[in-house]
């Protein structure tokens, strides 16, 4: 019951998102659905897990659908929630640690917009070479939680699939930067991602912001040597920049010659890594980064890559390391929390053929358009929600795990002492706990209230005492 209690005070942060009070309440209703749901089936699993009456199912619908949840100040305020509720978020020179990264849902609905013929790059053999789904992209802040490390996400949005006009050239990158600069973060941050985001539009983004990137390199790039005057007498035309071309992967030359350190990769111990590091001109941004070549006795060989010059090389090794932690947030958003699990369907829609691309809107009237962005805006509301809703279970596992492990009722074979209990297990531990909640909450009685009057006694027995 204390679980739901500081649950429901970090949740009131995000009030002011909402137009309305009922609107607000709504959204109490979803988040709380998506958080203890037994199943991940849209919003019929919400539904039943408070075993709601039948009329509730359209007004969540709408609800989804609604402009009166401001979905861009929902995602502010839960970026500026996370770094204040949150006990510790990982620094490093005073500089919170954000990663990015993209994810592609499939999905089978042929009158959903921007699904499109996709390519799924994995060395894993489950997962097939191309699916018809959405293209999206997340961000997330990293925080410490004992001897673990969690990615709290932040913001995730839909960013490819549909064109709404055909003279607009922004790419994947820009729309990452601008997903960035939604945030408006307030601290400073090192942004790591993958080799796919070492590129100038967003190297100069973060730059001129005084943010930096960390970032591994693929081996066949190539990088300047800083030009040195030798003649003092000037020549026409502008100073030249840029020395020699160095091929990245000739760091790697003389084996012997190189660094010997202990890996300061998360979770490893014991390792002897060898490294040398390089600073360089990195074309056409014109500044001098770090690179790192780097020899793994077990993992082989990497280049990575940092703009900011007062890391260590073991410090960029170190960061580069806690990029995978985003990967472990979206396995937990898939399959516990449910949080890209949406089927909203546009009546109005021509029905997509199978393996299409981008849907072209240009020549589409103005109301098509305004159907299909309010469409993608019920999308976004419903990722949001259900980043919030994770969130909100990392939130607690750090918090509170004293609490969860009280209110959690089972026994699990992997729990060890000093890692705090996963998203899951909050999750069993919050919707063990519900009920009490509704039976004493006196301090959220408007919540109570109005979340009893659409319940259905008979189809909801787990309830029936608190009403």
């Amino acid at each position: 019951m204390e679980l739901w209690f500081h649950w429901c005070s970090a949740v009131w942060y995000l009030r002011p998102a909402c137009s309305r009070l009922r609107t607000f309440l709504w959204f109490f209703v979803c988040l709380a659905g998506i958080t203890i749901r037994p199943d991940l089936f849209g919003v019929t699993s919400v539904v039943r897990a408070f075993g709601l009456k039948e009329y509730c199912y359209d007004r969540l619908l709408d609800f989804f659908h609604t402009s009166s949840l401001n979905i861009e100040k929902l995602t502010k305020l839960w970026s500026s929630t996370v770094l204040k509720i949150f006990p510790r978020i990982l620094q490093v020179n005073d500089r919170i640690l954000i990663v990015g990264d993209g994810i592609k849902i499939p999905k089978s609905g042929k009158k959903m917009p921007a699904v499109k013929l996709l390519h799924q790059e994995s060395e894993s053999n489950t997962k097939p070479q191309y699916i018809m789904g959405h293209s999206c992209q997340a961000v997330a802040v990293l925080t410490s939680a004992l001897k673990s490390v969690f990615a709290v996400p932040l913001a995730s949005r839909i960013h490819e699939g549909v064109v709404f006009s055909n003279r607009d050239k922004t790419t994947l990158l820009d729309k990452i930067i601008l997903l960035l600069n939604s945030l408006e973060l307030p601290l400073p941050f090192y942004f790591i991602a993958d080799a796919y985001y070492a590129s100038r539009r967003l190297i100069a983004s973060l730059v001129n912001q005084k943010n930096h990137l960390v970032t591994c390199v693929r081996h066949n790039a190539v990088a300047y040597l800083l030009y040195i005057k030798i003649c003092e007498k000037r020549k026409r035309g502008r100073p030249r920049k840029y020395g020699d071309k160095v091929k990245l992967k000739s760091l790697f030359c003389n084996t012997e010659s190189m660094q010997t350190g202990e890996s300061p990769v998360y979770g490893e111990k014991g390792v002897q890594l060898k490294y040398r590091s390089k600073d360089l001109l990195l074309r056409p941004h014109g500044i001098l980064v770090r690179f790192v070549a780097v020899i793994h006795p077990l993992r082989g060989s990497a280049l990575y890559m940092s703009t900011d010059l007062t890391l260590s090389p073991l410090e960029i090794i170190y960061l580069y390391g806690l990029r995978f932690k985003i990967e472990v947030s979206f396995k937990q958003a898939l399959r516990t929390i449910g949080a890209y699990a949406y089927h909203f369907w546009m009546k109005a829609m021509a029905p997509i053929r199978k393996r299409s691309g981008n849907q072209y809107l240009h020549k589409e009237t103005e109301k098509y358009r305004k159907s299909v962005k309010r469409k993608l805006n019920a999308y976004h509301r419903f990722i949001q929600i259900g980043l919030i809703a994770q969130g909100l279970l990392q939130y607690l596992s750090v918090s509170f795990s004293d609490l969860i492990w009280t209110s959690f009722g089972s026994w699990l074979r992997t729990i060890r002492t000093g890692i705090p209990p996963s998203e899951y297990v909050t999750a069993i531990a919050l919707r063990n706990s519900f009920s009490d909640f509704l039976l004493v909450s006196v301090r959220y009685s408007i919540f109570r209230k109005f979340l009893l009057e659409r319940i259905d006694i008979m189809k909801s027995k787990a309830l029936r005492l608190a009403a």
